[in-house]
């Protein structure tokens, strides 16, 4: 018996019910052979490129921008491959990549000359740029990429080459055909599309799609369409995926926020939820009001006076409310230990200040006419009644619970891909280095069980039937997520909102940030992380976002010796000024890592109309000795065990335990 016999034929028959079961899509040796020797072949194959980006905050301009030029990749592509080109033909052609049908109408509209030169030049063009992206792929890849309606004409044109003289009329026969049929603006649009979706092999998102920014809802729709994506939950997104499960001080919480920064687009427009009985009640509870406390970030936007003062007396009234069912968590989990953070209560309402740890402090606003001072908790008939038409809203609309749905199917509280540890805000850390721990139901979770069990509510908390404890309680952990002193997303000792709102005195704003921000430049700490989640630390990285780089002040996103890398750099307009960039993304490809930092973008007009690009700097964090191949990474691991799967059923046909099957 040979080497390989022995390797095979060990607990052959134990695998036999599963090898009968892979020989329905491998009925015979011939087919199991091809497979093998397919997949062998993807093996040595350059990896996929991944791009990371974090905290995008609803910047829908500047993420679908960077989605379509893939963060300055494309350009690069088009400098590499035609550097005979003018700046103005580079652009031109990029822009006519990132946005082909819009830039297509505005070519076809400057010009009343026949395009059959210009289609002819581009197609060219086009056809040798995607050739260059797909050379990474096997053909196999590269095919179910294409559209089904050109895939044979695509595949044919970009397996041309250069020497085949006696093809070049065939080829451009085809060009010419596409043409003549009238077809080449709709051939251009799909091919563009196809480089877009080849430059980029994997997308991850390091949590908060969602809050400040105008257009979340936009992106979730790009993102539910992307051909690979996966998303680590930030504080945000929690924050809106409890809402989505019914969690009503999140729902709050989301309507405060949006109210904070004017944006109700994606409330209203974007999800279809009705704010009308909320304004309603605010103008007859607070219609006299100033509400000065409760200011408006407008970010820009043109916002009527009557508008605004509106916003600001909503904004107030569901701040109360949110203040209300916070407090009612907080009772039913003296676990959470946040009963400082019961304020309500601690509000002497007679001569307007407040008790906060032993020190009195005056209050800004006096007037609180929903609250009973003796039970200051309790929601009074009408905040309950409105409570109760937003909650319906929120369970009801149907493109709100699809992206949700989307977040669960494709998210996580951490990503562990190709040795790169994924999260987006901590791993809590006390003063002493060690892992910081919660006590739940009895059980005592740090590090990675943290996460595990956190996840596990998370998902209670939507998919459980309604009216269950366990959803009950997996909504209230959520909660915690968003604000929780031990939160892995929040990563601070206490959310300090009613003082900000309230309280003048700036003392009391302070949020102290988790140990972990402190330690994080610590090599040895990150270290600990990565072994803690399985990962070998010579070989992996710790991936996060959460808190802004400040750039403009000269810290680095990379920290712990390169170990670990802060991809927050201010997507959202509101940290640009703290940042002094508008955001990072980190590019993992077959060569090394590399971070690119970006410019403010205008406008997607303004990038069609004057073909001006987001400006991109990059540099290189890591380069490898020699290119990784597929191999080397995750899916690498999966084909080996195909395999050797295919190899062990390949041997169970050679040693009769399953009869081969062929078709007439």
């Amino acid at each position: 018996m040979t080497i390989y016999d022995e390797e095979f034929t060990n607990d052959l028959e134990q695998d036999l019910r599963y090898l009968q079961l892979l020989s329905k899509q491998y009925p015979n040796i011939a087919s199991a052979s091809t497979e093998i020797i397919h997949l062998e072949a993807i093996l040595n194959l350059p990896k996929g490129t991944e791009h990371f980006i974090s905290d995008i905050h609803g910047e829908y301009e500047s993420f679908t921008h960077m989605l379509k030029n893939a963060s300055g990749v494309i350009k690069r592509k088009i400098d590499e491959d035609f550097p005979t080109l003018s700046q103005s033909e580079k652009a031109n052609l990029a822009t006519l990549v990132y946005y082909p049908e819009q830039k297509l109408n505005l070519i076809r509209l400057s010009t009343e000359e026949p395009l059959d030169d210009w289609y002819r030049i581009t197609l060219y063009r086009l056809i040798e740029l995607t050739r260059s992206v797909s050379s990474k792929y096997s053909h196999s890849k590269v095919r179910k990429a294409m559209p089904k309606d050109y895939d044979y004409i695509i595949e044919e044109l970009i397996s041309e080459h250069k020497d085949m003289l006696d093809k070049q009329d065939y080829y451009k026969g085809i060009i010419d055909s596409i043409i003549d049929t009238d077809r080449a603006g709709e051939f251009i649009t799909v091919i563009c599309n196809l480089i877009q979706r080849l430059v980029v092999d994997k997308l991850h998102i390091i949590g908060d799609i969602y809050d400040r920014g105008p257009g979340a809802e936009i992106i979730m729709e790009a993102l539910t369409k992307h051909h690979s994506v996966d998303v680590q939950w930030g504080n945000h997104d929690i924050l809106w995926m409890a809402a989505a499960a019914g969690c009503e001080a999140c729902i709050a919480n989301v309507l405060r926020i949006s109210l904070r920064y004017a944006n109700l687009s994606t409330i209203e427009y974007g999800y279809g939820i009705n704010l009308l009985p909320l304004a309603t009640f605010a103008i007859e509870f607070y219609g006299d009001d100033q509400c000065k406390s409760f200011e408006i970030k407008t970010l820009d936007k043109e916002i009527s006076e009557t508008d605004y003062i509106l916003l600001t007396k909503m904004h107030k009234a569901i701040s109360i409310i949110q203040f209300k069912l916070e407090g009612h968590i907080i009772k039913r989990h003296p676990e959470f230990l946040m009963d400082d953070q019961l304020l309500l209560e601690r509000i002497d309402y007679d001569n307007n200040t407040i008790d906060i740890n032993g020190e009195t402090y005056e209050l800004n606003d006096s007037n609180f006419p929903t609250i009973d001072r003796s039970n200051p908790y309790e929601l009074t008939t009408r905040e309950l009644d409105v409570l109760s038409k937003l909650k319906h809203a929120f369970l009801k609309s149907d493109k709100l619970q699809k992206h949700i749905k989307f977040l669960y199917s494709k998210g996580s509280m951490y990503t562990i891909t190709n040795s790169n540890l994924l999260f987006h805000g901590c791993i809590p850390l006390q003063r002493d280095k060690a892992f910081e721990y919660i006590m739940l139901q009895g059980q005592r979770y740090s590090g990675k069980s943290m996460l595990d069990k956190f996840d596990r509510f998370s998902r209670d908390a939507y998919f459980l039937p309604a009216g269950s404890d366990a959803k009950k309680m997996g909504k209230d952990m959520m909660w915690y997520l968003w604000c929780g002193a031990r939160s892995p997303l929040f990563g601070k000792d206490r959310m300090t909102t009613f003082e900000r709102y309230f309280i003048d005195n700036r003392k009391t704003h302070h949020e102290e940030k988790n140990y972990y921000y402190k330690y994080r430049d610590d090599e040895q700490i990150t270290n600990d992380i990565l072994v803690e989640f399985g990962l070998d630390p010579s070989c992996s990285h710790v991936i996060n976002g959460h808190i802004p780089v400040k750039t403009k002040e000269g810290e680095s996103p990379v920290k712990a010796n390169g170990k670990l890398l802060v991809i927050d750099g201010g997507f959202c307009r509101a940290y640009q000024p703290t940042t002094g960039i508008a955001g990072y993304t980190l590019i993992y490809n077959s060569y090394g890592l590399l971070l690119t930092s970006h410019e403010p973008f205008e406008s997607i007009r303004k990038a069609i109309e004057e073909e001006d690009d987001i400006l991109s700097s990059t540099i290189v964090l890591e380069q490898t000795a020699s290119r990784k191949r597929v191999a080397d990474t995750d899916l690498g691991v999966d084909l080996k065990r195909e395999i050797v799967a295919l190899k062990k059923l390949l041997n169970a046909y050679r040693k009769g335990y399953i009869k081969e099957t062929f078709k007439d």
